[in-house]
């Protein structure tokens, strides 16, 4: 009876919004209202009565599904998912415009997915920011916060404020993991073509804040290029343990083959990590095309790849192709010295100690 009754209700009020009839009560009389409902908007019960639906009436397609409350008084249709976009969409129609969405939910509006895994599947709070000595808001779903930001910092997407691409980089780089708050900067960088420069500028607004080492520090390692996150951390372990930071991206001429793009790569020594993630590498096709181009570097072009996968970030799968890739590198490396040979002598040689 209850399937049956939700299937009445959802006949009543398809999705997307169509036409429903009302019928409500002005001064004892019924009267029948015509109205698009829901409307494929955020809205709020005051929206709602204006459209001749009644607060029990509300309450009651809450219920059923057709509607859905994202933040605390704000509403959407119910086929609309949960998502950062849609929450900053809700809370630009409620917040006062001091706020302004930050920190991971910018990056979100912004096309750059930067939450943990344990979030994938509840979505978190709306990182909202006051600006202008504003107070912070208090509405529930909301994280919300003080700041101050330059006009220059705040940009328009939609009708929703959030923090510039350069200026949310920024604040992730401070708010961040190392691992975490690298990967969302190359990210930034390049999907928007940030220069360093760009990112540089706006590190004395950031004088005297928690992070802002870091964040100096991981601009000046940062690179374009990348084409994940998790390639991003590869590099900065790689950096973490010594060696030189890698190339994001280097396209090899194979013979037999064609050219061959090599992630994480020391094209003069012609090693490379690579990243296997289960979005991209799980398939067999994937699988299949990823093990003939790295046997034909191999092969052909004499390059070693080391390939790192969802395990290789801590324990002993990160131990394990750090290990291998040490290897490879020692054994193309160049000799250190540790004291200069002059022309003078070009018969003595030095051998000097492996790194």
């Amino acid at each position: 009876m209850g399937r049956a009754w939700a299937t009445r209700v959802l006949g009543l009020f398809p999705q997307p919004a169509a036409r429903s009839v009302f019928v409500v009560r002005r001064r004892g009389h019924p009267v029948c209202m015509t109205q698009a409902f829901p409307p494929d908007m955020p809205f709020t019960a005051a929206d709602a009565l204006a459209r001749g639906v009644t607060p029990d009436r509300l309450r009651w397609l809450v219920r059923c599904g057709v509607v859905k409350q994202l933040l605390y008084g704000v509403y959407v249709p119910g086929h609309w998912e949960d998502t950062p976009a849609t929450r900053a969409a809700a809370a630009a129609h409620v917040l006062p415009p001091h706020c302004v969405v930050s920190d991971r939910s910018a990056a979100g509006l912004h096309g750059i997915d930067v939450l943990d895994y344990a979030e994938l599947d509840v979505t978190p709070q709306l990182e909202v920011v006051s600006i202008g000595g504003a107070t912070r808001t208090r509405r529930m779903g909301v994280l919300g916060g003080q700041r101050e930001l330059l006009p220059d910092e705040v940009m328009t997407l939609g009708d929703i404020l959030v923090t510039t691409p350069e200026r949310t980089a920024c604040d992730l780089g401070c708010l961040r993991g190392r691992h975490r708050a690298f990967g969302a900067i190359e990210a930034f960088r390049t999907k928007f073509d940030l220069s360093q420069a760009s990112l540089k500028r706006l590190l004395p607004r950031f004088a005297g804040r928690r992070g802002v080492i870091q964040l100096r520090e991981l601009i000046g390692l940062s690179r374009i290029g990348a084409d994940s996150q998790p390639e991003s951390w590869v590099a900065i372990d790689l950096h973490d343990e010594g060696f030189p930071m890698p190339a994001a991206q280097v396209w090899v001429q194979v013979p037999g083959w064609g050219r061959a793009k090599v992630e994480n790569a020391y094209e003069h020594l012609r090693v490379a990590v690579e990243y296997d993630g289960e979005e991209h590498h799980s398939e067999e096709p994937d699988i299949a095309h990823d093990a003939a181009r790295r046997e034909a570097l191999r092969a052909a072009a004499d390059w070693i790849i080391v390939v790192v996968r969802k395990n290789g970030f801590s324990g002993e799968g990160r131990v394990q192709w750090l290990a291998e890739f040490s290897g490879a590198y020692a054994g193309r490396a160049p000799w250190p010295t540790t004291k200069r040979i002059y022309a003078r002598a070009p018969d003595q040689s030095y051998r000097g100690r492996r790194r």
